[in-house]
This record gives structure tokens, sequence and C-alpha cells, in this order.
């Protein structure tokens, strides 16, 4: 065996002992209860502010129980242990950690593939940190596209982006950030989305594209991606605007694949040039992972790209954020190679039944109208009948609540301000058992409700925390 020398200078060498490593305050007990809004003075043991922390998020909302959100509130073990292992990776050093950085290209690949990109291996994507940073990513790419084509009338032009007013906040804050004007197309009577034909008439020559959402937050459904392009095909005929539609595909992207196969809304689309979803909703990842796909290289201006020498390697970089844990992309990858397709095909069908079928018992109670019935995204919205004056959503929402339910009321926006409605989003997880003993819940508040001689709420705007 091999000898191992002493020291080569004299003199006691001491270990570097990190304080986390002792069980309690290396310094002395806590001499008082800690501050909540400043450094406290010492530290603590572990166990004290593990207690303390884990004591105050009991008071949080059970997130199972969250049928406001679109998130993924579960994920199997196995996907738990390789996040854990993960989140000291950093997604942005490539060069250290090359098969994190592989995982994210094999997962654009297969959603370029999911898709229907003309040529999977010539698309261009990234992972992000959710959909709203893959919106601000596409939207970039449609202002620098419309930028170049019109250098000589821009910046005395401005640019505007054409959408349906039920978009997500997140295509506000692009056009606020990013100096576009907001063209929107408003809900009117029965149609709680973009209009096709609107969307068509609202554009001009300094519309830099327009945004369909397949799935839209207010009540579940898809927009008619195909009808919308075919309108632009029409406007190019008449005027030669070559108009290009980006799809938000933010929860719709991971079910229609699976459960609307027939349905054209993607890269089959000539027209549609980028399209992004979230990996942490229907994709079924814990928050946050997004990704933002390209038709090909053209679709995305390679001025937009950065290649930075980082940590000793070149790198392609197109992203609002620089470092983030690769632990998100890692469950991506797993849930790809754990469902395939069949196993997203049975895990969103199931939401869906479960959305269905409580629509339909939801319907039969006598007191509600359906304004979607689950069967697109695994979402539904219903509101009062008519002939219901005793309550209104929002007091149905507050006392859903007391039973640990979080099921959110909400006003539409601008043309249907008068309709107030509640959402129910079915996610993996929240099974058929669930769905039953919320509605029976449901049914046996509605005695008390319909004892009320008026609705409770008496300002919509603060009735629930929840907003588009």
């Amino acid at each position: 065996m091999p000898l191992n020398e002493g020291p080569r200078q004299s003199g006691e060498r001491r270990l570097s002992v990190n304080p986390f490593y002792g069980p309690a305050n290396p310094v002395g007990d806590m001499a008082e209860a800690p501050p909540t809004h400043r450094l406290p003075d010492q530290p603590i043991a572990p166990a004290t502010a593990h207690q303390l922390v884990r004591d105050e998020l009991m008071l949080d909302g059970n997130a199972r129980l969250n049928l406001a959100t679109f998130v993924t509130t579960w994920m199997e073990p196995e996907a738990g242990v390789l996040m854990a292992e993960c989140r000291d990776k950093n997604m942005i050093d490539k060069d250290e950690y090359p098969r994190t950085a592989e995982l994210e290209r094999r997962c654009v690949a297969m959603l370029a593939d999911l898709w229907h990109a003309p040529d999977p291996a010539a698309a261009v994507g990234c992972s992000t940190t959710g959909s709203s940073e893959a919106c601000m990513l596409a939207g970039m790419a449609l202002k620098r596209r419309w930028t170049r084509r019109n250098a000589d009338r821009y910046p005395r032009a401005r640019p505007n982006l054409v959408m349906g007013v039920n978009v997500q906040v997140c295509w506000e804050k692009f056009c606020n950030f990013w100096e576009v004007e907001a063209r929107l197309v408003p809900m009117e009577g029965e149609r709680f989305h973009l209009d096709p034909r609107a969307a068509a008439e609202l554009c001009d020559e300094n519309t830099i594209g327009v945004v369909g959402i397949l799935g839209s937050t207010f009540d579940g459904s898809y927009e008619p991606v195909a009808e919308l392009c075919a309108a632009l095909d029409a406007v190019q005929e008449r005027t030669g605007l070559d108009i290009p539609v980006h799809v938000d595909g933010a929860s719709g992207a991971m079910v229609a694949p699976f459960l609307d196969e027939d349905l054209v809304w993607d890269f089959r689309l000539p027209r549609v040039a980028s399209i992004n979803t979230s990996g942490h909703k229907y994709g079924l990842v814990y928050p946050g992972v997004g990704w933002a796909l390209w038709r090909d290289a053209e679709a995305l201006p390679e001025e937009l790209v950065f290649r930075v020498n980082y940590l000793g390697g070149d790198m392609p970089t197109f992203a609002l954020n620089f470092s983030r844990p690769g632990a998100q992309v890692v469950a991506q990858y797993y849930t790809f190679l754990r469902l395939g397709r069949d196993g997203y095909r049975a895990v969103q069908q199931a939401a869906r039944d479960v959305a269905t079928g409580m629509a339909g018992r939801i319907e039969a109670l006598g007191d509600f109208r359906l304004l979607t019935r689950g069967d697109e995204l695994p979402v539904f919205a219903f509101t009062t009948a008519p002939d219901v004056t005793a309550y209104d959503v929002f007091d149905v929402s507050r006392r859903l609540r007391e039973s640990g339910w979080l099921v959110p009321a909400y006003t539409f926006p601008a043309n249907r301000e008068d309709l107030s409605v509640l959402r129910v989003v079915c996610r993996n997880g929240f099974s058929a058992d669930l769905a039953e003993l919320l509605t029976q819940d449901l049914e046996r508040l509605l005695p008390e409700l319909r004892g009320q001689q008026r609705p409770l709420t008496r300002d919509k705007g603060v009735a629930t925390g929840f907003h588009h």
C-alpha cells in the first residue's frame, strides 16, 4: 500500500467547518425569538428554523385542492428524487453539465416532432422558466423580423400585435415592455375568445404577428388557429402582407397532440412561425419550466441569439434569464421518457373524463349554466342560471373555500363584463373521487345559498384573489 507523507511544514492545521454542520447554534443558545423582517443577529438550530418555516406554511392552501391553477401539483417520487439531484446544476453552464444540456436538446426535438415541424432536426427551440418567458421570446422574434422588413419606416412606425382580449397577462406585459401596440379582439355574445375575421381586420402593415391561444384560461376553449391562418392567407392575397402566427399553447399544446390528433393547429400550418408551452402545466412537471420552439432558424433572427463565452465554453443562448437549475428540464425529459405518447394520452384523457363528467353533474344540479364542458382543455367554466338571484358565483367560491376547495370566481373582460363565472381546472392528480367530493360539497351548500336574501358580494373586484 502507498505511504502517505506528513505535513511538509510544522504547525497545527485546522479544518474549515461550516456552521451549518453543527446540530445547534455553534456560539450559544438562541436568546430571543428571531425577527421576521430583518436578519436575526444569531443563528438558530436547523431543526428550529425548519419547524418555524413549516408551521407558517401550514396556513397555505392545499395545492392538490387548488382548482384555479393550471400548474402541476403532483409528480411521481422518482421524479422528485431526480429533481433533488439536479437542483444544484446550473442550466446555463452547458460545458460543465453537458448531459443536462443534451436532455434539453432531446426535449426540443421531441416537441418539434410532436408539433409536426417540417424538419424536426431544423427546428430551433429552448427551455424557459415558464410560458411567460417563452411568450416574451416569441414576441421578441416577431418584432425583430418585422423591424428588419420595415427598416426604412421603423422606429417612426409603431408595431402592433393582434390577439384576443382573453390572452394571459404575459402578452400585455410583452407589449408594455417592448413598446408594441396591443390590438385586442373583444368577446362577443357566447364567443369568449378570438374571432379570426375580426383579428384579420385589425392587421395592417405594422402588425408583427397574431397570437392564437390553444386553450383559453378563461374557459378552457381552443381558439381556431387553422381558421385564423386562413383569414391571414386571404389578407396576404389581398394586400401582400405576410403576417406570421404564434400559437400560445401553454396548456393545449400538451393536450391536443394526444387527444385531438385531427385538429390542425401547429407547424402543419405554414403560417405558424412559433409555438410555446408550459412544461409545468399539462406537460406534467413541477414549476417552473416552459418551452419555445420556432419552425426553423429563419423564424428566429440570429441577432437575438447570444454566443457567450462562459466558464470556458462558447454557448449560444436565447433567454431573458441566465442562471437557473437544471432540475425541471431533467424532470421534463423523465416524464417524456416515462410516459411516451400512449402514457400522455392516457393521463390527459383521464383528466378530460374527470372534467366532462364533473361538468355534467354540476349542470344536473339545476342552479348553474355551463359555458364550456371540459371537452377541449380539461377545464370548464360555469355561471349561475338566469333564475338564480339569491347568490352569485363569488358566494359559491367563498363557501367552497370553507371546505378547502379553491375554485376561482371572476368577471370576464371587455364586452362581457356582465358575466361572472366559476372555473374548474382538472389536472393530473385531481381524481374522479376528488371531483365527486367537490360536487357533493357544492350540492350540500346549495340549500343555504338558496336561502340567502341576496348575493353577499359587494365589490366583485376584490371578491377573489384570482386575476388573469
